[in-house]
């Protein structure tokens, strides 16, 4: 496993994330919406006596062995850590920050702050390709063999967790709990999605040359020449098209304004990219 410092702290602050959502808004509230998580929450309520850290800490044992087996040696590595930091991090807000009961007196706020800020830390860790362990894992491996989206992955390996929820807890708490799954497996969803997005351009200008020269050489991107004729002048146009990031879309649309104010310009997002210079080196 080769390690990857910027990686690593994305993870981190993922899991500070996910820990802020779960110990601050779930836990109190008895919320526990799926993954090892919320088995370690029932777990927890039915035995008080064992910390919250150290139950989670056992229920991820087993699943180690199958994230090396089927997902690899990488994402079973970061997922060992991720599980490990994640329990001590509840671990350590135990015992800094006791909590004696929910945050707000109102179950739903507390589901939807706790859904929102957790999936938010879950999606920044999933991003790169690690998990915290636990159903997590079961989830990643649903994603890599049926291309399932991540979220609703989770979604599906939680369900029968929320089910069990229902009868330790009650059926109130159970309904709040599928609710929560739902709306994490979105949040997740559209947090990576978010951090993958690249934009599509499509351009027509006199200074095509000059901007081609410009996307090659200062912003290191592929570019794609077509040779159209247009509907209405019958005449004969040369189209750049190329994929880019975010922050090189801004340059490249800033250098077009420089040399050409009447240049045509067509943006689309693009959530995924497979191929060098994106997803291989």
């Amino acid at each position: 496993m080769k390690f990857n410092l910027k990686r690593f702290i994305y993870i981190n602050v993922g899991l500070l994330i996910m820990t802020v959502g779960l110990y601050f808004f779930l836990m109190p509230s008895n919320l526990a919406v799926g993954g090892a998580t919320g088995l370690a929450m029932i777990l927890n309520y039915l035995i008080p006596s064992i910390p919250m850290g150290i139950i989670l800490a056992a229920l991820n044992v087993i699943l180690f062995i199958i994230a090396f087996i089927a997902v690899g040696k990488d994402f079973g590595g970061y997922t060992i850590y991720s599980s490990f930091a994640f329990s001590a991090m509840i671990a350590i807000f135990e015992y800094i920050i006791p909590m004696k009961g929910p945050f707000t007196d109102d179950l739903f706020i507390n589901l939807i702050f706790g859904i929102l800020i957790s999936g938010v830390g879950m999606g920044i860790v999933f991003n790169e390709d690690a998990s915290t362990g636990g159903t997590d894992i079961i989830a990643k491996i649903i994603n890599k063999y049926t291309g399932i989206a991540m979220g609703k992955s989770l979604l599906i390996s939680d369900f029968l967790i929320v089910l069990f929820a229902s009868f330790v807890y009650g059926a109130r708490l159970g309904m709040y709990a599928l609710l929560g799954i739902i709306i994490n497996s979105f949040v997740i969803d559209k947090i990576i999605s978010g951090f993958n997005v690249k934009m599509n351009m499509m351009i027509i200008s006199k200074e095509l040359d000059n901007i081609n020269d410009f996307i090659l050489n200062e912003i290191g991107r592929g570019t794609t020449i077509y040779i159209a004729i247009g509907g209405y002048s019958k005449e004969e146009r040369r189209i750049i098209n190329t994929i880019v990031s975010r922050s090189e879309y801004v340059r490249i649309r800033d250098y077009i304004r420089s040399v050409d104010n009447k240049a045509f310009i067509s943006v689309s997002h693009i959530t995924e990219v497979e191929g060098e210079g994106f997803t291989y080196n």
